[in-house]
């Protein structure tokens, strides 16, 4: 039996003590984060808002197994937030129709946290997460709760495993109309806790043929928002769950069997957001030493190029930096490319790493 097939499904419960001491920890680490963000100044602020919104854009996408680009993610947050920020400054890179859309989610989700959540919101939140009505090659009912059975699933073809199976589609507008009044009704708990079980209590209804993962951890981010009483986010929520997905699929799976006691899962969340807010000390210390480092070479002379480069290796750069790779992510060829290292290496930005031949690899001269 699914936890929604019981009556008064939603009459949650947990275990008062044990939920208490999480939630202590988690709070602590809330305050002292805000607290330090505060006194670092705007643009510091926004800079790491901006990184930690960019993360959590990418991260929950591949949670569901879907890569976006973090380089074109960062530069649609920062025109919507009206922020300038160094890599767009000589370049900005075209943003796809579909980063645009998933972004405005997230962005409305966290930025506009007060207003009401309201049926049109969420299905305009939908259709911003499939704007071309499909979900790779499957055609889906976008902007709409849908119409048929629903069924979480892994395995082959020939040996599916079903996880979970959605309540009945005639369900869905009462069920839905619930859990809005319950979203947007005065606190009676804890916010964080509440955004805990928002983020458990739609993923359960499952109302959209697809999407209703990352729709759910933007209402968990929107009521973490609420309760903070700010638009700006520090943490990321989507990249800790993606480290953590194996669990995140167990607890959520046991506490989906279960009979309404979701101390569970409000233990894994609390623990989870713990860490979050950990993580941002990661983010923050990448903020301060590219802004060191831009502080250091306001005067140098570089271009459209190294100023790219510069900034992937600053924060969002994977493996060695080569030529090749210079020119392809550059969109130069291979001499321009040498040239534009060269110079940098002359200018004490760059140092050569030990090697040669055409995999000679550099990396910043910190």
């Amino acid at each position: 039996m699914y936890i929604h097939q019981r009556e008064n499904w939603t009459d949650f419960r947990w275990d008062t003590e044990k939920v208490s001491a999480a939630l202590v920890k988690v709070r602590y680490r809330q305050g002292r984060l805000l607290g330090k963000m505060e006194g670092l100044g705007f643009q510091i602020g926004d800079e790491t808002q901006l990184s930690t919104l960019a993360l959590d854009v990418v991260r929950s996408n591949e949670i569901e197994g879907e890569n976006l680009n973090m380089e074109q993610v960062r530069s649609s947050i920062a025109r919507r937030l009206g922020l300038e920020i160094q890599e767009t400054r000589f370049h900005a890179p075209a943003v796809s129709r579909h980063v645009d859309s998933v972004v405005e989610m997230m962005l409305d989700a966290t930025q506009n946290y007060a207003l009401p959540l309201t049926r049109k919101r969420l299905f305009g939140w939908h259709a911003g997460l499939f704007p071309t009505g499909f979900n790779g090659i499957y055609k889906i009912s976008v902007g709409k709760y849908r119409k048929g059975h629903i069924e979480v699933i892994s395995g082959s073809l020939g040996k599916p495993k079903v996880h979970f199976e959605g309540p009945e589609a005639s369900r869905l507008d009462n069920e839905m109309a619930r859990f809005l009044d319950w979203f947007n009704g005065a606190a009676q708990i804890d916010p964080v806790l509440k955004a805990a079980i928002a983020h458990f209590w739609f993923v359960t209804i499952h109302p959209f043929e697809d999407g209703n993962g990352r729709i759910a951890r933007a209402l968990a981010d929107m009521q973490l928002a609420r309760g903070e009483g700010s638009p700006r986010r520090f943490y990321s929520m989507s990249s800790r769950i993606l480290a953590e997905r194996k669990r995140y699929y167990q607890v959520l799976e046991t506490t989906q069997h279960g009979d309404g006691d979701i101390t569970e899962w409000l233990e894994w969340f609390l623990v989870c957001l713990e860490r979050a807010i950990e993580e941002s000390e990661i983010t923050l210390a990448g903020v301060l030493s590219r802004a060191r480092f831009w502080e250091a070479h306001a005067q140098t002379l570089l271009n459209a190029r190294q100023q790219k480069m510069i900034n992937l290796l600053l924060g969002h750069f994977e493996g060695k930096l080569t030529s090749s790779k210079w020119a392809k992510i550059a969109g130069c060829s291979q001499d321009t490319a040498l040239r534009d290292i060269r110079d940098l290496i002359g200018k004490g930005i760059l140092r050569q790493e030990e090697g040669g031949g055409r995999s000679t690899g550099y990396g910043l001269q910190i």
